[in-house]
């Protein structure tokens, strides 16, 4: 065990990325993951957080951007740095296809460090960071307090290609029963669920035990409670930014729940993450312009 107590907002574990973004066959490398486009839109919020991430050691120098940004982290060498080349048409931005570009490994329980959290998010990006057993430790550790993006369990390396897994019931249960905080796109939801109606997945997925879920597609972010269910819509005018969504939607989400309702974490989360897409950076306008997004464009929406 890591013997260092911090007392944070948030934590994201997961691996940090250097992917390839490719638009009508034009690419560009950028950084990628959860830790990356969530942390730094969580900092950007003014919240206190922490990353757990894994990388080759000659691309320590990545993790400068972190530090720049008050973000605390921990980093573990690995043979390789993980990275996904994202395929987009931008005719339809919403879909993708993917190729794997390296895999930094599975993170382990001494790897987590002793810290007082507010939220623990399992960010993972790629099938295998993650196993049954470190979740079932993460549950145990931060219970009612946990979020996952369920991507890092059913996305991974199969034949060389990035593929989308079939899980049984009895995993899928397994998995989504130990977390309080789900997060799937509108692809992840219909692959779980076999439902194309989000609102039904949302009730399925729900009833597997997490507190809320959000799902994020290409009108706007639901979620769904126990008894209720909200949707706010995007208001982006571009959709250049379009990878890193989930990831900011998700962190800015759960920053905003420390302090406001269900509801309004969803608009502060629906207004911040379309600003986000509107570049293919993190999130890193002052909060001035979400609250003037939010006045301007979600008034009719309460």
């Amino acid at each position: 065990m890591v013997k260092e107590v911090l007392e944070l907002d948030i934590v994201i574990i997961g691996h940090i990325a250097k992917d390839i973004i490719e638009i009508d066959g034009v690419s560009k490398t950028v950084l990628g993951g959860a830790v990356y486009y969530g942390g730094l839109a969580g900092s950007q919020m003014g919240l206190k957080l922490a990353i757990i991430t894994r990388l080759r050691v000659e691309d320590f120098p990545i993790l400068d951007s972190f530090e720049k940004n008050n973000i605390k982290y921990f980093a573990y060498p690995a043979e390789e740095t993980s990275g996904i080349k994202n395929i987009y048409s931008s005719q339809n931005m919403e879909h993708r296809s993917y190729e794997p570009l390296g895999f930094a490994g599975a993170f382990k329980k001494e790897e987590i460090p002793d810290i007082t959290i507010k939220f623990f998010v399992i960010g993972s990006i790629i099938a295998g960071e993650i196993d049954l057993e470190l979740l079932e430790y993460l549950n145990e550790r931060y219970n009612g307090r946990l979020g996952l993006d369920i991507q890092g369990f059913i996305r991974g390396l199969k034949d060389k290609k990035m593929q989308y897994f079939s899980l049984t019931e009895k995993e899928k249960v397994e998995i989504i029963s130990k977390v309080d905080y789900l997060k799937v796109d509108e692809t992840e939801a219909k692959f779980l669920t076999s439902l194309s109606s989000l609102p039904k997945a949302g009730k399925q997925l729900i009833n597997l035990g997490p507190k809320e879920v959000l799902i994020t597609h290409e009108s706007g972010i639901n979620l769904n409670l126990r008894d209720e269910s909200y949707f706010f819509p995007w208001k982006n005018l571009s959709n250049i930014g379009r990878t890193g969504r989930g990831d900011t939607a998700f962190i800015s989400y759960l920053g905003s729940r420390i302090t406001k309702s269900p509801e309004d974490s969803l608009r502060f989360s629906a207004a911040l993450t379309s600003l986000k897409m509107e570049s293919i950076e993190p999130f890193s306008l002052p909060l001035s312009a979400v609250e003037k997004l939010i006045r301007e464009e979600y008034k009719l929406f309460s």
